[in-house]
């Protein structure tokens, strides 16, 4: 099961946020079968509902998606996890089913306060954040800011240095390229996880990552984001190196890594020297998408710091 509960984010934007696990009985007349996460893989019941739910002691884990990701991204991660923990996955601004206003900051500070935000509201904290690529950013930071309200940090795939002014051009370039709208989701998977000229062989959990990001419209299927709105919220850290905040959490951090992903093993060691409490782990045949291409695998290296974070 997964239920909506509506988080209200810096600015007054409104997020989506995603509970896995038996949710508590709520009246009928407040359930609602509108909150369908994805077009993809997973279509599970849910009920929207207006706060956390009551009575919850179990250790509390917030998993932040990356840049153009969903909460529905981590679907088979929070079932495994919701047995042992509150398992809430939100959609972070510009994402998902959380509001798009135009006018909104995409700024990393918006980010990490809706993280914070998150975690308040639901009473989650101090909680283990779980983020990959910019959500692993959003959680190092919100530690960093924040340490009463996080007791652990994975950080999945997500570099400290900076990307510099050439990696933004390549995805505007990027963006342009893609052939929208999708005739059908088989165009999606299929481009994505192959025909894409950014991809350099097959990939097939990539064009079903991709999948789940995209919505039936009129003349096709198009993505649940603008691509000008990621572009924005990625120019505030490309040009920027985050070592500083990385030194500044204090929680235990675990640094995981897929072997063909964008970061490189030098980096990732570096990063856990910096950090006070820094472990590391690494996914064989994984790449970006370490939760996605080996799930099974990724569960392996996580969950013995999970465990080890809820008995502190």
């Amino acid at each position: 099961m997964m239920r909506r509960i509506d988080v209200t984010g810096a600015g007054g934007v409104r997020l989506a946020a995603w509970e896995f696990g038996d949710p508590p009985k709520t009246d009928p007349a407040t359930d609602t079968d509108d909150g369908t996460p994805g077009a993809g893989q997973h279509t599970p019941d849910t009920a929207r509902a207006g706060g956390p739910p009551g009575g919850q002691s179990a250790p509390g884990v917030l998993l932040l998606h990356g840049l153009m990701g969903r909460a529905s991204h981590w679907a088979s991660t929070a079932r495994w996890l919701s047995e042992r923990h509150r398992a809430v996955a939100l959609d972070q601004r510009g994402h998902g089913q959380s509001d798009k206003p135009p006018d909104a900051a995409f700024t990393r500070e918006a980010y990490v306060e809706d993280a914070e935000a998150a975690l308040e509201q639901l009473g989650l904290g101090p909680a283990v954040l779980i983020g990959h690529a910019m959500g692993a950013l959003t959680a190092w930071q919100l530690a960093a800011k924040r340490p009463d309200l996080v007791r652990g940090v994975v950080i999945c795939d997500m570099r400290a240095s900076a990307l510099g002014a050439a990696s933004q051009r390549e995805w505007a370039d990027w963006f342009r390229a893609w052939p929208v709208p999708f005739a059908t989701l088989a165009d999606v998977r299929k481009w994505f996880g192959g025909d894409d000229p950014w991809v350099e062989r097959p990939h097939p959990s990539r064009g079903e990552f991709y999948a789940e990001v995209m919505s039936e419209s009129t003349d096709g299927w198009r993505p649940v984001f603008e691509p000008d709105q990621m572009l924005r919220s990625r120019e505030t850290w490309v040009y920027d190196a985050h070592w500083e905040e990385l030194a500044q959490v204090r929680c235990p951090a675990l640094v995981v890594r897929g072997l063909d992903g964008e970061l490189g093993r030098a980096e990732a060691q570096e990063m856990v020297r910096v950090l006070p409490r820094g472990q590391y782990a690494e996914v064989a045949e994984a790449g970006h998408l370490v939760h996605y291409d080996q799930p099974e695998a990724w569960r392996a290296a996580i969950e013995p710091f999970l465990e080890a974070c809820a008995v502190r």
